[in-house]
């Protein structure tokens, strides 16, 4: 084992999820405890907290609120949605960090985020490489979208995926209680790849789902949907369709009305409106009384039905970040390397962050059945392992406790 005694900064970038902070813990636990690492460091709201020297001493929490971080959705740490600069053209940002990790000695940097934090953290690894300073640079995977490349899937998606089949669940549940007609549209985030809204797909197989799913992988028809809709509704009285945010036209343009409101800090398109406008498209074409819901940040944070499975498992990712750079490894990103034949497996990997950042996994075109507005079996048996398994994290007044770090401000040595 190449030896390297120093600190380390553990970083939370993007959107959140309901498991990102178990990652966090296990980054955070298994540094505490390595006598390796001499410090270690929470950057406030991700590789800003960097840049502007706002970093929490890890050390000075107590272990049992730390512990808590297990069951505490969102990013605990703070996010933030900063793109750092090509450094051939500009490297200000680049020169401030290593500025900060000479400071404080920050030998291990471990990144938590999803597509474009993965580009962060490549840039800082190759930017390292190039300024002769050693430090090592791992990724932590995260995104409930589950469309990083490299891995099985992503800590974040199967929390996300139970929820939304749940809530559909639910949903169809309270749809059908009337004796007259309806009509049902869910709106579910992914902006390019339909892991999430595919997974309504299992309230189906659990048999209360919707009736139709639309993928962002799939071009979308206006007057296709409005025809297989006006099918299942004068056959049954009922429709509930599940849709992606991100579905799109032929053209490649949003069907989301939405499109040009906002974009993010990466310069995404802020998507929503989606299921409320296609209930008025409905509406005026069927007649029927129809309902939009838009899911919205509720998939993402919604702990109280997170997957036991994927909390280990992101806690699982965050410790053998933890364990590969101090035997050495550097520049890589931590994957899951999954099998399903006679029972689930699934093993932390190591994969180059080349081959992780600014590429999206999406939905295999034969995971959607060929009319393009349903999922096949596949993705059922793909997914379904992933949510197994309760949180059962602790409460108080029969409300869930969330952990109360202190949130120290580090000095220099």
């Amino acid at each position: 084992m190449n030896e390297l005694k120093g600190a380390c900064i553990i970083g939370q970038s993007g959107g959140p999820t309901a498991v990102i902070n178990a990652s966090a813990l296990g980054v955070i636990r298994t540094a505490l405890d390595n006598g390796n690492i001499t410090r270690v460091l929470g950057a406030a709201h991700g590789i800003k907290g960097v840049l502007e020297d706002r970093l929490y001493d890890m050390g000075q929490e107590d272990a049992a609120e730390l512990d808590l971080l297990k069951y505490t959705p969102s990013s605990e740490l703070g996010s933030c949605r900063y793109k750092l600069a090509d450094p051939d053209k500009d490297d200000t940002d680049y020169k401030r960090i290593l500025e900060i990790f000479k400071k404080y000695d920050v030998r291990y940097f471990f990144y938590n985020g999803g597509n474009d934090s993965m580009d962060t953290c490549n840039k800082i690894s190759k930017y390292m490489q190039k300024s002769g300073y050693e430090c090592r640079i791992i990724g932590v995977p995260k995104t409930i979208d589950n469309d990083l490349n490299g891995t099985d899937h992503c800590p974040g998606f199967a929390s996300a995926a139970k929820f939304i089949a749940t809530s559909c669940m639910e949903v169809h549940r309270d749809a059908h209680v009337y004796d007259t007609g309806m009509i049902t549209i869910v709106e579910i985030m992914g902006r390019h790849a339909g892991w999430l809204a595919g997974s309504a797909a299992l309230a189906t197989w659990a048999g209360y789902g919707p009736d139709l799913i639309y993928l962002p992988e799939v071009d979308f028809d206006m007057d296709r949907f409005i025809a297989d809709v006006q099918a299942i509704y004068n056959k049954t009285g009922k429709c509930m369709i599940a849709v992606s945010e991100g579905i799109h036209y032929a053209d490649g343009s949003f069907v989301s009305e939405a499109k040009t409101s906002a974009t993010d800090g990466f310069g995404h398109a802020q998507l929503g409106g989606l299921a409320a406008m296609l209930a008025e498209v409905v509406k005026s074409k069927t007649g029927a009384k129809v309902r939009g819901i838009e899911l919205s940040l509720l998939q993402r944070c919604g702990s109280h039905v997170a997957s036991k499975t994927d909390i280990e498992e992101a806690f699982a990712a965050g410790k053998a970040a933890v364990e590969a750079a101090v035997s050495g490894v550097t520049d890589k990103m931590v994957a899951f390397k999954c099998s399903r034949e006679g029972g689930y497996h699934c093993e932390t990997v190591l994969e180059p962050l080349d081959i992780v950042a600014n590429f999206e996994k999406k939905v295999p075109r034969e995971w959607i059945n060929a009319a393009g507005n349903g999922i096949e079996q596949p993705f059922i048996d793909y997914v379904l392992p992933l949510i197994q398994g309760e949180a059962n994290g602790p409460k108080e007044n029969s409300l869930p406790r969330f952990a109360k770090l202190k949130k120290v401000l580090t000095t220099s040595m």
